[in-house]
């Protein structure tokens, strides 16, 4: 059985980092606040603290003295004992902290939970893509506790200007991840947050915009559509899309059952969303003839109005971006948004407020937002009658 080898007199710090060198004799010596050195008989040695915890005498290894320094085991065994002392259990916080995710795993972890809220799988695959690229070589590794502003600052900054949206959104995800982290009780802080000040201001005078036509071209190209060698179901979908001033997505994915002819309105469910907020769109005349001339197209294997080559497929956002390309409309389809909106608000009288309903954009100001109980619909069915007579009698 080990023998303790007290030295001098029952104060602190009574090793030096000479006498743990030269110890060979197989014991344990005390250094203070529980920390032993313990020899054992074939000369390795190792750092011990000994400990009440809650009642208890409990034995903690700090390390091997080959690798912990005197200095590091003391910082250990203090801290420890302050734990002690405080009636936390030391060795079952050791136990959590290694319990903790690396930065590659908590994203992994965020990454899952958040899965079934990807409105498709392309953009759940560059969420995860972006961070393997550009964070995971930097820091990926560490316990996400480690990760330091200074981490991150060094994975951004080589992209920053290079790439300025990429770095935008990988800076976002590193966050999204750091919340999760957060919520965990792992971090008090958000490196992502905190780097910003240190980062450089980004040239946004070279950002492109989606390109859009002015709203006075908008029913000539609706023409040339018409007019082109392109299936009906794209046709059909394009003008539908312009005259409801929605998201490609929203209107290319539209199915019968969230349509009311009778009543002439789509409600295109919050699943369906960017705001994940459910959207009533008023019909005009034209939307009813298309949707009734869509109909034609209906199978039984399928419930989309715009079915694509496979009945059972939507048509794709690049089905519509190409049809442009190839008429030479110098557009892309989420641009008609933009031309009602400049329509709307250049040349009508219609409400601000009734414009931004009409394209499903969410109120940023939380005071307005809070007094906003209607969607405006009967509204918002006057403007948008008024963008189909303008489409029409151009």
């Amino acid at each position: 059985m080990s023998k303790f080898k007290p030295i001098g007199r029952h104060l602190e710090k009574r090793l030096t980092a000479a006498t743990v060198r030269s110890l060979n004799e197989p014991g344990f010596y005390g250094d203070g606040n529980g920390l032993y050195l313990k020899v054992d008989a074939s000369g390795a040695k190792r750092w011990v603290q000994r400990l009440v915890i809650q009642g208890k005498r409990r034995d903690i290894g700090l390390g091997s003295a080959g690798l912990v320094t005197l200095a590091e085991a003391r910082e250990a065994a203090l801290q420890q004992r302050k734990q002690a002392r405080a009636g936390e259990d030391p060795i079952a916080l050791k136990k959590a902290s290694t319990a903790i995710l690396t930065f590659e795993a908590a994203a992994q972890e965020v990454y899952d939970l958040t899965a079934p809220t990807w409105r498709n799988k392309k953009h759940g695959k560059q969420w995860l893509s972006t961070l393997e690229t550009y964070a995971y070589p930097a820091f990926g590794e560490k316990r996400i506790t480690a990760v330091t502003s200074a981490d991150v600052l060094a994975a951004l900054s080589s992209i920053w200007n290079l790439h300025p949206e990429t770095a935008r959104r990988v800076k976002q995800r590193i966050g999204t991840v750091m919340k999760w982290a957060i919520a965990q009780g792992w971090r008090i802080d958000n490196p992502a947050d905190t780097i910003s000040a240190a980062l450089p201001k980004q040239d946004r005078s070279t950002v492109k915009h989606r390109q859009a036509l002015p709203y006075g071209e908008v029913a000539a190209a609706i023409t040339k559509v018409r007019a082109s060698n392109a299936t009906k179901a794209t046709k059909l979908a394009f003008e539908f899309l312009v005259l409801t001033a929605t998201r490609s997505g929203e209107a290319r994915e539209a199915v019968w059952s969230e349509i009311d002819l009778d009543k002439r309105e789509w409600v295109i469910p919050a699943e369906r969303m960017k705001a994940k907020r459910a959207h009533r769109v008023p019909l005009s005349d034209r939307a009813v003839a298309i949707l009734k001339e869509a109909n034609t197209l209906k199978s039984d294997k399928s419930d989309l109005v715009f079915p694509g080559m496979k009945e059972t497929k939507a048509l794709s956002d690049m089905t519509l971006s190409k049809l442009m390309k190839d008429l030479g409309i110098p557009a892309v389809p989420h641009g008609f948004r933009s031309s009602f909106r400049d329509w709307a608000g250049e040349t009508t009288a219609h409400p601000r407020e009734v414009i931004e309903f009409a394209l499903a954009h969410v109120i940023q100001n939380k005071a307005e937002a809070a007094y906003a109980r209607s969607d405006l619909f009967q509204k918002r069915r006057n403007l948008m009658n008024d963008w189909d007579s303008f489409l029409i009698w151009r």
